[in-house]
């Protein structure tokens, strides 16, 4: 059964915190890279984070020092710590592989807003 719930997003004022989860099914996550994407309204999706099977990770360049992305492969979950978080950062954010359509497998995402 394919499987992306993501969890965590809320309502916070500029420069607070927000910690997102996902939990994957094994055929996504098993082996393959995985990252959370963020999608602003009205603009296209878009890659934040990164973490490789093997655990290295990258980061876009608007996150980079703010946000820390994470996974416990025994319980195939990726979460995504964000520090700082800024009006820009606000959209809905998705897990998924690493490279992903948009006609794969999706998720219902996780709303994040903040106020300035």
């Amino acid at each position: 059964q394919v499987q992306l719930v993501e969890s965590g997003g809320g309502s916070v004022q500029a420069g607070g915190s927000l910690t997102l989860s996902c939990t994957a099914s094994a055929s996504i996550f098993n082996g393959n890279t995985m990252a959370w994407y963020r999608q602003a309204p009205g603009k296209q999706r878009e890659l934040v984070a990164r973490i490789f099977a093997f655990g290295h990770t990258i980061y876009e360049d608007s996150v980079r020092g703010r946000i820390t992305i994470s996974k416990d492969d025994s319980k195939k979950t990726v979460s995504l710590q964000m520090n700082y978080l800024q009006p820009e950062d606000a959209g809905k954010y998705y897990c998924n592989k690493l490279p992903a359509r948009d006609s794969d497998f999706w998720g219902p995402g996780t709303q994040v807003s903040v106020s300035s």
